[in-house]
């Protein structure tokens, strides 16, 4: 019997998406469901959940051979957004809908027992892959449109049961699409999704403000070093109450990459994410991977703030494998089966104690033989400590002023000033300055003929090597900004050189 029409859907692979075309054969033979193409046990599965879910909406099935086809036949299928255009398949072979409503129609969803239709884990990454293989129209699941209606340029229908998506696509009048147009955030965002403390909060400390601010306004990775119980932790930990907010394209990118690993993936990320792994965690968990690769730690800081908090006491291979996202700000993570690329820009904020002890150079007396200080330091490589524009000592907070009253509310002030950094930075040379090369300071009038002959006098006796002399200007370019000066002055050069990286006598 020949196909009435071909159901479509795409699969996610790691050069892009693919087409993949249902198609559907009814024949005379005993009674079932065949699934073809290279599908795997979830698919297979689907079966079972379309019978439980069309006898649930009082759907008959053709007592007939059922054969489905999932073209091309040699890509391997996995998940359960295939369930809803399987379902559709055979709805419009067996002449139960009508296929015009549907035509150049990309479709997912998970089929639930009841008849519903379920939210699938990554709509956004299908729906943009779709977009890229000329698909404009979407059928969704309901509760996934909230993540869909991000997207601009893309026309959505949804559906929340079989029974009402039957009922619709037989009474074409009914069907209500959504326009997306520049992309749409939902009218009322939930509040307090990441509940962040508040630089207001730290007692003292204006020396790493300061720092924290400047690694805000600049996207620069900052390393806080001092004692034990001396704020490392909190300071870093209220960065993003200083930060600005995120755009729709961050929210966006932010959203597609939180929905491919938590649990609750119909959700929409409107707070800048903070990661803060524990030092114990897998290598996969930082990083990213799995039978089926999914983002770690890493990549779910994207477009926030990653927190490795005791940083010298994490697994080498953990520390090491931040060295090609903080360069490329993308980390690849390569199986045998398949390569995922998952973007990985984020400011990340190290904290550590100078020695195991934690009480090297203060006033308390350290217990570290001078081998285990030497070891525990050594920790960290060379590469990565070249990767951190900003070191920071927290000092011991004195005991009178932790319990004074504030004198004012710093950071509604701090982030306004902070995003007016940033927005002079993107309109004038289109990126932040963590990401300004030799070149762009060579071919821009960006440093002051004083502030250079100051930083080249200062570079033999500081021994700073080619890398740390663009970090200085990067980051005398973000002081800069912060006061809103056209070019880089001698006092800016001499405020980055205080955040260089110090090496401690034993």
């Amino acid at each position: 019997m020949k196909t009435r029409s071909k159901i479509q859907t795409i699969i996610e692979a790691s050069n892009g998406g693919v087409i993949v075309d249902i198609e559907c054969h009814i024949s005379n033979s005993l009674p079932n469901i065949v699934i073809v193409g290279f599908a795997n046990r979830s698919v297979d599965e689907a079966k079972e959940r379309i019978r439980g879910a069309l006898a649930s909406s009082n759907i008959q099935l053709p007592k007939k051979r059922i054969t489905v086809n999932l073209a091309p036949a040699d890509l391997p299928k996995e998940g359960s957004y295939f369930d809803l255009p399987i379902t559709l398949g055979i709805l419009t072979e067996s002449g139960i809908i009508s296929p015009g409503p549907i035509k150049d129609t990309a479709c997912f969803g998970e089929i639930g027992l009841d008849g519903s239709i379920r939210p699938v884990r990554g709509i956004i990454g299908k729906i943009l892959n779709a977009q890229k293989l000329g698909f404009n129209k979407f059928l969704i699941p309901e509760d996934n449109c909230d993540q869909a209606r991000l997207i601009p340029g893309v026309t959505i229908i949804t559906a929340n049961t079989i029974k009402g998506l039957v009922s619709c696509l037989n009474d074409q009048s009914s069907i209500y699409a959504i326009d997306t147009g520049e992309g749409k955030l939902p009218m009322t965002p939930p509040a307090n999704q990441n509940s962040a403390n508040s630089i207001d909060d730290v007692i003292g400390q204006q020396h790493a403000k300061r720092a924290l601010v400047i690694a805000a306004a600049g996207h620069h990775n900052i390393m806080l070093s001092g004692p034990p119980g001396a704020g490392k932790s909190m300071l870093a930990n209220t960065i993003t109450s200083i930060m600005p907010p995120l755009t729709l394209t961050e929210i966006l990118e932010t959203t597609h990459i939180h929905s491919l690993a938590s649990r609750n993936y119909d959700q929409i990320i409107h707070e800048r994410p903070v990661r803060s792994p524990h030092h114990s965690a897998s290598a996969i968990a930082v990083i990213g991977g799995g039978q089926n690769p999914r983002p770690g730690e890493i990549s779910l800081s994207h477009n926030g703030v990653l927190v490795f908090d005791e940083f010298p006491e994490f697994n080498r291979q953990v520390i090491e494998a931040l060295r090609q996202p903080l360069e490329d700000k993308v980390i690849s993570v390569a199986r045998a089966k398949d390569t995922a690329n998952f973007p990985a820009d984020f400011l990340l904020i190290a904290t550590a104690n100078p020695c195991p002890c934690g009480f090297f150079g203060t006033s308390k007396e350290c217990s570290c033989l001078p081998y285990q200080i030497t070891n525990y330091q050594r920790k960290i490589s060379g590469p990565i400590i070249d990767r951190i524009d900003l070191y920071v000592d927290v000092d011991e907070v004195e005991h009178a002023s932790i319990l004074k009253t504030q004198a004012s509310e710093q950071a509604p002030r701090l982030s306004t000033q902070i995003k007016d950094a940033r927005d002079r930075q993107l309109s004038k040379r289109g990126k932040l300055n963590s990401r300004l090369s030799g070149k762009d300071f060579r071919d821009s009038n960006l440093l002051a003929a004083e502030a250079k002959k100051y930083l080249d006098d200062a570079s033999n006796p500081l021994g700073l090597s080619a890398r740390s002399y663009i970090r200085v200007l990067r980051i005398a370019r973000t002081i800069a900004d912060l006061e809103l000066s056209e070019k880089i002055e001698e006092h800016h050069v001499a405020e980055a050189l205080q955040y260089r990286k110090r090496h401690q006598a034993l």
